[in-house]
């Protein structure tokens, strides 16, 4: 296992290699100060972003951090026509002593190099990603906010960019990182939220891109997160597309479910899963306490029953932007169930606040998860 030190060592020397070119008109003191106050997620975004571009003739180039605006693109650029395009999310935690850090972004590498391949775009090299996080982030230190539940949420993301009509992989790519300072995911903090199952729509099928971070997934999850604002909840779960039996995940986030005996349950990657970084974190640190987790097929029938007749005592969902969220309810067209009383359980806040207080330097990080960028 990597220390800590290797981690911090590396990322500043991959970070040397990125050209810095500042913005020359970055956002005055104050108002930066005034937003970061009240961050709000995902609305406002820092003076840079870091960028590399790839051709197939050259690989990648011209790596650097330039002034955040507006992308110039050809009308027949490919991500317009063919959506290959893919991303991930992380963020940078300001710790007590000032210094500003991340959480497992090798992780995060590693993934984005899997949907490359999956949306056939080139893949990133570890030490590029890691690279471009670190020098924005230390280009854009002031950025980082303090406080419970704040953070500068950093967005990877890479897109076919060659222009053309023709369906084969583009041969030009770029990708960027912004960054935008954010409070909590959820306006009204961490409380539980009502889930409703969508059982005529689906996030991805077998074979599909369900297991990998790409905008289409997103796209798809939307009509059905209508239908369950239409029906009062928040947030939306889906079954699998094969049987429409099984429980797969949120339009966002993964689902757990702990049981009277302490065990806790939560979706086999089947493929069409996406394997969330929190997801993997959590699943280690509940099994560092002594928990049993198992993951595996879960039907929706199974929830319900162990709903009914006490066996499930609580679920939450996970995810970057969001951490750790309680569920309070679970309904679908023919079942309304309670969980937890309605009330966040004690598992998932215990869990929640271990995983925080590391990511926050509140908590030893036995595991090495945590790197410094600042």
């Amino acid at each position: 296992m990597s220390s800590t030190l290797d981690h911090t060592s590396d990322a500043a020397a991959r970070a040397a290699s990125f050209d810095i070119r500042p913005s020359d008109a970055p956002l005055p003191d104050a108002e930066r100060e005034a937003l970061l106050a009240e961050p709000k997620f995902g609305t406002v975004f820092s003076d840079h972003m870091a960028r590399v571009t790839w051709t197939a003739g050259t690989g990648w180039a011209d790596h650097r951090v330039e002034k955040y605006g507006p992308l110039q693109m050809d009308p027949a650029s490919a991500v317009l026509h063919y959506a290959q395009e893919i991303f991930e999310g992380l963020k940078a935690y300001r710790h007590a002593d000032g210094s500003v850090w991340t959480f497992r972004p090798e992780a995060n590498a590693a993934r984005f190099a899997r949907s490359a391949r999956r949306l056939a775009l080139p893949e990133l090299p570890e030490e590029d990603f890691l690279g471009a996080i670190t020098a924005l982030v230390r280009a854009d230190a002031a950025w980082v906010p303090s406080g419970a539940e704040a953070s500068l949420y950093l967005r990877p993301f890479m897109y076919g960019s060659e222009a053309f009509l023709g369906v084969r992989p583009s041969l030009e790519a770029e990708f960027l990182v912004i960054a935008s300072p954010v409070g909590p995911y959820f306006a009204g903090g961490v409380k539980p939220v009502s889930i409703w199952v969508s059982q005529d729509m689906h996030r991805a099928g077998a074979g599909g891109t369900g297991d990998a971070k790409c905008g289409g997934n997103y796209a798809a999850s939307l009509k059905p997160q209508i239908e369950a604002f239409e029906h009062g909840f928040e947030q939306v779960l889906f079954l699998d597309a094969s049987t429409n039996t099984a429980i797969e995940e949120l339009g966002g986030m993964n689902v757990f479910f702990v049981r009277a005996d302490g065990s806790v349950e939560t979706p086999e990657l089947s493929g069409s899963i996406l394997e969330g970084v929190t997801r993997m974190s959590i699943i280690q640190l509940l099994k560092d306490r002594g928990h049993e987790v198992v993951e595996r097929r879960i039907l929706l029938t199974e929830v319900q029953e162990g709903l009914a007749d006490g066996s499930i005592v609580e679920a939450f969902a996970c995810g970057t932007a969001a951490v750790v969220t309680p569920i309070g309810r679970l309904a679908g067209t023919e079942f309304d169930a309670t969980i937890s009383g309605g009330g966040p359980g004690e598992l998932t806040l215990s869990i929640r606040d271990e995983l925080t207080g590391i990511q926050t330097g509140r908590v030893a990080d036995p595991h090495g998860w945590m790197t410094r960028l600042v």
